[in-house]
């Protein structure tokens, strides 16, 4: 008994440790499938036993809420709910009922209250009886009504969550490796509970209802796919769910296995729930879940396999992550052979070795992982050098986790953004090439300098086998990449990277030179430096770039790659020429701003960011707006002109 006891109180501590890291700190110390374990080891025991430990997670409903938002108590506490990995429990949760099976969400629970047909209030669930005021930032989910036909009080539940797509796009856009989300779940939860719901609006969350709280005069006919046919009315997105009766679980439960791959939306597990409102109520729940409702979790398929090695990968912040690369095998209908490790500690605590028997499976039968090691040889040398760059390592111990660094500050995974700078729309153009696709080639190997990255075909084999690709990406790339070797010289000067240059500068200094390459590489600062626009700072950067011996070698490499397109010169009148443009607020007549740009710049205009002295007109289509740029354009009397006046202007010429 003593020894159960201790265990019960080891596994309280780490399944509580583990929840406050990924719930309030957005941490991964160790995978859904080792905590879902640890937890039914804690209930079995908890079980055999009869004892509960204080704090024990199988007893608490969820975790403390932070302190930066509002917090507000539940009018009717938010439960979990009891789950299993069986199809049979589940049928026999079902029995003679009928019941409804939905998609079980993985983002963060929100109650909405709506007062009169419009929002009053939005709360997170929190720890189940008080969670945090978020109405703001509801406010700019992207699919939640503002008003709805409703008049009375509305209180429903639902989940708020970021698709996929949307995870993958902003988590490329974040620089530092380190503050990366490690999924969607983390993504939503930090979204959904920013003070400034500017940031949330920009982080596409959507709102799914999964439960009607209350409706007051409402008959819904006692049953809850009434109640989901009455929200989708209201203007709700619903949760896709499907009527199920005992005979038809079983193949229910398999048609959303086969969509979890089509499923825009992070779901661990399904939802069901009795369709008889009455009779659910009348079950009432357990100290900790509700009897009416039953969560279903998938059974990880789980295939044994042998570690064949490491890959170390490095990141744009020095950061060198462990790869397991495993004998292939086929999970979930697809054949993989790597999964990440995430950080050396998680590597240590598996004791992983080359040769040893390892299982693995898909976490939400989607993300490959290592579920455990079956003979811990705990034989992996950790590098001393960087593979990238041949940089000394370090490794780096934060709070309970341990890291591995490459300290060379010139490693060229360090340097992604100039690489992503590199291939970006206005540089060469290059299509499919994401930062996250850059960081796993230069954290491969593949890339040291711009002109590798016209030779990727030679790790064709490699690049077919990475995660996320196939036969159709890789060739979708190359055809990008063949494209690109077709430039102006504009697009090479933007996308060298050269401090302060962007794309106007670079068109600047190219009309300047007369479009002659040779003549801006030799060019001294003084020369630079008279080039309209550009200035003794910047002038004196670009002339130490092009002396450069090593950028000088690089740069001769790519020309080896690529064609530079004969300038001709524009004979489109320039009736801008002088002319100094600044472009503010939302345009109708130009799809964006890029292309009201090259416009101006086809007439022989610049555009600026900032309304200086230099401003000779300010576009913005609210002319009598009290914005910043607005209010500078008044005081130094630049007019401030539609995109109207701005056409008018060009039929005038």
């Amino acid at each position: 008994m003593d020894k159960k006891r201790e265990r019960m109180k080891e596994l309280t501590e780490l399944l509580t440790k583990a929840g406050k890291a990924y719930y309030q700190e957005s941490r991964e110390i160790m995978s859904n499938f080792e905590y879902d374990r640890l937890y039914d080891e804690l209930q079995k025991l908890e079980e055999e036993t009869g004892i509960v430990l204080a704090g024990s997670p199988t007893r608490q409903v969820g975790y403390e809420v932070l302190e930066e938002l509002p917090k507000e108590r539940h009018e009717q506490p938010m439960l979990s709910l009891d789950k299993t990995k069986e199809v049979e429990v589940l049928k026999d949760f079902v029995g003679a009922h009928k019941v409804l099976l939905s998609w079980k969400m993985d983002g963060l629970t929100v109650v909405l209250t709506y007062r009169e047909g419009t929002l009053f209030k939005a709360v997170t669930r929190g720890n189940g009886e008080i969670g945090e005021v978020i109405t703001n930032n509801a406010r700019v989910f992207e699919n939640v009504p503002l008003t709805i036909p409703y008049k009375g009080e509305l209180v429903l539940r639902g989940e708020a969550v970021i698709s996929y797509k949307d995870f993958e796009k902003i988590n490329e856009e974040i620089a530092d490796v380190d503050a990366k989300y490690k999924n969607p779940r983390n993504l939503c939860s930090g979204s959904v509970r920013q003070l400034n719901n500017e940031i949330t609006a920009r982080r596409h969350v959507q709102f799914f209802a999964f439960s009607l709280v209350r409706a007051d005069g409402v008959d819904f006919e006692n049953s809850r796919e009434k109640q989901f046919i009455w929200l989708s009315e209201q203007g709700f997105n619903v949760v896709e769910h499907k009527m199920v009766t005992r005979e038809t679980v079983e193949e229910t439960v398999a048609w959303f296995a086969e969509e979890i791959e089509n499923n825009p939306i992070p779901s661990d597990g399904l939802v069901a729930i009795y369709d008889d409102i009455a009779y659910g109520i009348s079950l009432g729940r357990t100290a900790k879940f509700p009897r009416d409702a039953f969560a279903f979790k998938w059974a990880d398929e789980i295939k044994e396999t042998h570690l064949l090695s490491i890959e170390w990968s490095p990141s744009r912040t020095g950061l060198i992550n462990p790869v397991a690369i495993f004998e292939p095998v086929e999970l979930e209908g697809t054949t993989v052979s790597r999964a990440s490790v995430h950080n050396l500690s998680i590597m240590k605590a598996l004791q992983l070795g080359i040769g040893d028997t390892i299982q693995v499976y898909k976490a939400n039968m989607i993300i490959p992982q290592i579920a455990e090691n079956l003979t811990r040889s705990g034989n992996i040398e950790i590098p001393q050098t960087c593979p990238v760059c041949g940089g000394v390592t370090r490794i780096q111990r934060t709070a309970d986790v341990e890291t591995l660094y490459c300290t060379n500050p010139e490693c060229q995974a360090k340097k992604i953004k100039s690489f992503a700078l590199f291939v970006s729309r206005d540089a060469m153009n290059m299509e499919g090439m994401s930062e996250a696709t850059l960081e796993k080639f230069i954290g491969s190997g593949f890339i040291h300098e711009f002109a590798d990255i016209f030779q990727l075909s030679r790790y064709k084999d490699a690049i077919v086998e990475m995660e996320g690709f196939g036969e159709k990406s890789y060739e979708k790339l190359m055809a990008g990449i063949e494209q690109a070797r077709n430039t102006t010289l504009p697009r090479l000067i933007y996308s060298l990277g050269i401090p302060n240059i962007g794309v106007a500068n670079a068109k600047m200094i190219c009309k300047a030179f007369d479009y002659d390459l040779e003549k801006i590489r030799t060019a001294d600062a003084e020369t630079m430096a008279g080039v309209d626009g550009i200035g003794e700072v910047i002038g004196a950067a670009v002339a130490d770039y092009f002396r450069d011996a090593k950028k000088a070698e690089q740069l001769d490499d790519l020309l080896e790659e690529i064609h530079l397109e004969k300038y001709v010169p524009n004979e489109t009148e320039q009736i801008f020429a002088g002319k100094n443009f600044v472009i503010t607020g939302s345009l109708v007549h130009f799809a964006n701003r890029n292309e009201l740009k090259a416009k101006i710049e086809e007439k022989g205009g610049k555009v600026t960011g900032s309304v200086t002295s230099k401003t000779d007109y300010l576009i913005n289509n609210d002319t009598q707006s009290s914005t910043s740029k607005n209010k500078k354009a008044k005081e130094l009397e630049i007019p401030v002109i539609s995109e109207e006046d701005f056409l008018g202007m060009l039929e005038q010429r």
